[in-house]
């Protein structure tokens, strides 16, 4: 028996590193992945491969999302701290990438700068995923639309909300409405805006920018937001609550977008912070839908880039 091809090295490192098809593929693979996991039929399609799983920045819900889902596609994990590799300080970071890659099969990055993932893959015989970077957080966003599609149906054409710091997060919104055709009303506080050539979009169609968190979210069918302060930005605590004090999601701008409004958080949260509890634990908040929602489109995405198009 001849050995199936290989499949050429594909890396997911910000939103626009796929397709609209692509997406359409992984939200309906998530779909039929999930289906599988809520009637505990088992589905093991990567047994014998290895996801090594590299933490600069902690982590529960990347963790237990990328672990608890390799492991139900029937492979195995290796967890790597900062304690026990340093990208970039124990040694340079094309070693580690060169090591690391002949050993797994799939490696996810979770650390600081955008460069250090970009640098990781330029030298990696396997796949590497962004689990977050100061820049972009490509599978919460996957997650989201997923969860949004479940509830709400196709996102095109609708309005997306975000209030808050113009941060990772809100870059990968920018290039999901971009690629998949919404758009996103952005409200900061000034000086936390968001950077557009950071996101890289080509143009500023897909977004526009609102000085009143209450306006951006009128009309909006997806109200969503992340805490003031992330992490790696601790030091700046004290001044960001100053800063946000006005960009809480409460019932008021909740009110102003559709009567059918999701709201979405990525997790965790701090109530009576950027969002206030009655609206996180309120009717319209599917954050929990959303956070397990992370294990199935991450199996997806595992999924594709190992074996490709799947259609079992």
């Amino acid at each position: 028996m001849s050995a199936a091809p290989l499949l050429p090295v594909r890396h997911y490192l910000q939103f626009g590193d796929l397709s609209a098809d692509e997406y359409a593929h992984l939200f309906a693979r998530a779909a039929e992945i999930k289906r599988k996991f809520k009637i505990y039929e088992k589905y093991h399609p990567l047994v014998d491969r290895t996801l090594a799983m590299i933490f600069e920045k902690a982590s529960t819900r990347t963790r237990v999302s990328f672990e608890a889902g390799m492991y139900q596609l029937g492979g195995s994990v290796v967890h790597l701290t900062t304690g026990d590799s340093q990208l970039g300080r124990a040694e340079p970071i094309e070693d580690s990438a060169r090591v690391i890659s002949r050993m797994t099969d799939l490696v996810m990055i979770r650390t600081y700068g955008q460069d250090k993932i970009e640098k990781f893959a330029q030298y990696s015989r396997v796949p590497v995923i962004n689990g977050l970077t100061n820049e972009f957080h490509p599978c919460q966003i996957m997650a989201d639309l997923f969860t949004f599609i479940e509830h709400r149906g196709a996102i095109a054409g609708k309005v997306v909300a975000w209030v808050g710091d113009g941060n990772n997060m809100a870059n990968t919104w920018l290039q999901a409405a971009e690629l998949l055709g919404f758009t996103v009303h952005l409200s900061t506080p000034s000086g936390y805006e968001v950077d557009q050539a950071v996101a890289g979009l080509r143009s500023s169609a897909c977004f526009k920018v609102f000085e009143s968190p209450l306006e951006a979210c009128r009309g909006a069918d997806l109200v969503t937001t992340d805490v003031w302060t992330s992490m790696g930005y601790e030091a700046e605590n004290e001044a960001r609550k100053k800063a946000f004090a006005d960009w809480c999601v409460d019932t008021t701008m909740m009110q102003a977008a559709q009567p059918d409004a999701l709201f979405m958080h990525c997790l965790p949260a701090h109530r009576g912070e950027e969002v206030s509890a009655d609206v996180i634990d309120g009717p319209q908040s599917v954050v929990w839908d959303e956070a397990e929602n992370r294990m199935h489109v991450q199996k997806a995405l595992m999924e594709f880039l190992l074996l490709g198009r799947v259609n079992a």
